[in-house]
């Protein structure tokens, strides 16, 4: 018997982020080990024209919940959708839903954030440090509360080398920059941003630094925990491997290389690709959850939830295994050849930036202009290289982090919890996963048929072949321009050109004695 599954029985439950990629993986999970669980509290809002119920109706009735129904059948009646909008300071929750949280939540995974890495300060601030602090508020009045657990990221502190589990001080008291958002001029904000951030590369860790720091402040009178994921990708194991549904993270770039659309990458092959799978990072979760509630630590504990410490894999090396499964299972609609090749000089990568990526992207749109269709390559290409140039800093570097709590942790676990809650990523086969990360992208995300297979392929190896052919012609008219300096660069192209003939002459006759 499970003794996590049992703890989270007849609880209550408030989830933020629950429309979100880690959001919904954490529903299904509890749902599938403790559906006999009392309630889950989702704060969300309509979207694109569906009201509260639409949403939550198509998030259930999505791949990723199929198992669950099968043992918790009326799952839809142990959700409460409650609306809240996390840009208004006080989360717009009616006084009927905050009374209801009150008096009824047990348990809090705050995991509602903003992820962009060029979000304007005053926007990641509201999501990912007021948000928190309204919650932690809330917090503090919910007589039946047990724990309060937070999901940051392992790059808040990625501006060290070594990272510990602990919580870093800020140079700026986060509730004071708070308070300072309220009052400063947009252009003000956008020119001390970045004094503010200081050695971080963007406004987003930044941001997750802060909301830490709140958190730490809030532990005197709350039972807290923090854990810090990686860069979080599709799942390996549950419900099933390989299930994605957004762009972030590796995703993107996967779909990008696979559709052709990107040829080079200013990265370091050698860097580690710290990469983690979602379903690790919810089995962590629910761990953290249950051992936060009932061993109630003396301070807030941090947990890493990584994968480069126990279990490397460079970027290198991934890079290539993402296109060795591609050639498995290839894009449909791909306008090039998939490849990704990795460009460690500025010079260099400015040079392939223009000859790989704008150069076709403006020959294309010339092509639909001619047929009288809206250009549309440039554009998208511009925004592909804007967000590849903001994970440039993440894709360069490596960090070492400690994992001393997340061990302990999986010491407390029952030898049942350790397989039904399993966080270990030493077995994981990263040859596997990406395959499987691969093929989920295919089905999930981009939804493409599988019965396409056959064409995909047919189509991938036409795109080899003229990609091939073109840069042999461009081989050679290069070569040709360059053999009117030389004489000895003339008698190589000749003897180039003589052999070529001879060989189609030999090829023309074979196939005639054939015939």
């Amino acid at each position: 018997m499970s003794v996590i599954s049992a703890f989270y029985g007849g609880k209550s439950i408030l989830i933020t982020g629950a429309t979100g990629f880690m959001g919904k993986v954490l529903m299904e999970k509890l749902f599938r080990t403790s559906p006999d669980l009392k309630v889950i509290y989702i704060l969300m809002r309509p979207k694109a024209g569906q009201t509260l119920q639409q949403r939550l109706s198509q998030i259930l009735n999505s791949k990723l919940f199929e198992k669950v129904k099968e043992v918790c059948p009326d799952v839809h009646e142990k959700i409460r959708a409650i609306y809240a909008d996390l840009n208004q300071n006080d989360l717009a929750i009616s006084k009927e839903d905050i009374q209801e949280l009150l008096s009824c939540t047990n348990i809090v995974f705050h995991c509602a954030a903003t992820v962009r890495f060029d979000d304007h300060l005053r926007h990641a601030v509201q999501l990912n440090v007021t948000a928190t602090h309204q919650l932690l508020l809330m917090a503090n009045k919910m007589t039946k509360l047990e724990a309060f657990i937070h999901m940051s990221t392992a790059y808040a502190n990625c501006n060290l080398k070594h990272i510990d589990e602990v919580i870093y001080s800020c140079p700026v008291e986060p509730k004071k920059l708070i308070d300072s958002m309220e009052w400063l001029d947009d252009s003000i904000i956008e020119e001390i941003t970045p004094k503010l951030i200081g050695d971080r590369p963007n406004t987003y860790v930044y941001t997750k630094a802060l909301a830490e720091n709140l958190v730490k402040q809030a532990s005197g009178s709350l039972n807290t925990a923090i854990i810090r994921p990686s860069i979080v990708g599709a799942t390996w194991q549950e419900p099933f491997p390989g299930w994605v549904d957004n762009i972030n993270g590796p995703s993107g770039l996967i779909i990008a290389i696979g559709k052709g659309l990107l040829r080079s990458l200013k990265a370091t092959p050698k860097a580690v690709a710290d990469v983690i799978p979602v379903d690790t990072v919810v089995n962590l979760t629910l761990a953290v959850g249950w051992y936060t509630a009932v061993h109630r630590p003396k301070s807030t504990l941090i947990y890493h939830c990584t994968s480069g410490t126990i279990n490397p894999c460079n970027w290198g090396k991934m890079g290539l295994q993402v296109l060795a499964s591609l050639e498995k299972v290839p894009f449909e609609r791909a306008f090039r050849r998939p490849n990704a090749d990795f460009v460690s000089n500025s010079f260099t990568n400015k040079y392939w930036n223009a000859v790989s990526h704008r150069a076709p992207a403006i020959i294309f749109d010339f092509y639909l202009r001619l047929t009288g269709r809206k250009p549309r390559m440039t554009k998208l290409m511009n925004r592909l290289l804007r967000t590849t140039s903001l994970t440039e800093y993440f894709i360069n570097h490596s960090w070492e982090w400690s994992t001393y709590n997340t061990e302990m942790l999986m010491f407390q676990l029952s030898p049942e919890d350790q397989k039904v809650f399993n966080f270990d990523v030493r077995p994981l086969d990263w040859m596997e996963y990406i395959e499987n990360y691969v093929l989920g992208i295919k089905m999930y995300l981009l939804k493409e048929d599988m019965a396409g297979i056959p064409e995909a392929r047919q189509h991938f190896k036409k795109l080899r072949n003229i990609y091939y052919l073109f840069n042999t012609v461009l081989f050679l008219i290069v070569w040709r321009l360059l053999i009117a300096r030389s004489q000895m660069a003339r008698n190589v192209w000749f003897f180039i050109v003589n052999l070529c003939y001879k060989f189609l002459s030999y090829f023309r006759a074979s196939s005639t004695l054939k015939a």
